[in-house]
């Protein structure tokens, strides 16, 4: 997985790069319906390819769980404060899905926002190898979802434009004026501080895609339920 990945990119945009390329040939299953034995597979709402391995989608429902087996995932970014739903849980035990829940309340409040700790905690969970293939979701998909996709964009120096127009083709027309200020003032230089224990090792000379391991002394234990 590369984690410099161009500024001006956005979601969709851009026909040539190895992202959109690969999202197109996802298309194929994933615009909503498509056959393996007999199984019609359904994509989660707002489903989409974030990077190699990363994921985001709505709240997956049990029609939707032949589909998410294809992806072969080891974990689930959680971003809601609710219990994940008993049908869901047993899905992930019986593939061994590790969930990371963060609880963030979803909140249409001016004055309320996405707790700047609580994204920064996430992320390192996001940017940890070892959990990927992996997916990211909230309730819709848009506001929480799209505010921790947005601050790894800016951990991957895009520009503050492309930030804010993947998170607004995800919002749609319900996009809020506070994430977007949070994306704005999220300081990436702390979560670089919070990762200095992060050993980089790349496999293979001019290699994109680097390993990102924690020292085991160091992981931290959000709400996290294991397998």
């Amino acid at each position: 997985m590369s984690w410099s990945s161009s500024s001006s990119h956005s979601s969709g945009s851009c026909s040539d790069c190895d992202l959109c390329r690969k999202q197109n040939q996802m298309g194929l299953i994933v615009g909503g319906e498509g056959e393996r034995d007999d199984i019609v597979l359904v994509s989660p709402p707002n489903f989409s390819m974030v990077e190699d391995a990363v994921y985001r989608s709505g709240f997956p429902q049990p029609s939707n769980f032949a589909f998410l087996e294809t992806l072969k995932l080891k974990s689930i970014i959680y971003l809601c404060p609710e219990p994940y739903p008993q049908e869901n849980w047993e899905f992930l035990q019986s593939h061994k899905i590790r969930l990371f829940q963060f609880g963030i309340d979803g909140t249409k409040e001016p004055s309320l926002t996405i707790p700047r700790n609580t994204i920064t905690e996430a992320l390192k969970v996001l940017i940890d190898v070892r959990n990927h293939p992996i997916l990211i979701h909230c309730r819709r998909g848009k506001h929480r979802t799209g505010c921790l996709v947005g601050c790894l964009r800016k951990l991957q120096n895009w520009c503050l434009s492309s930030v804010f127009e993947e998170y607004k083709h995800f919002a749609g027309t319900k996009s809020r004026e506070t994430d977007l200020r949070f994306l704005e003032t999220y300081d990436v230089l702390y979560l670089r501080r919070c990762l200095y224990s992060i050993i980089y090792q790349y496999q293979g000379y001019g290699s994109k895609k680097g390993r990102l391991l924690y020292r085991e002394e160091t992981v931290q234990n959000p709400r996290i339920t294991s397998i």
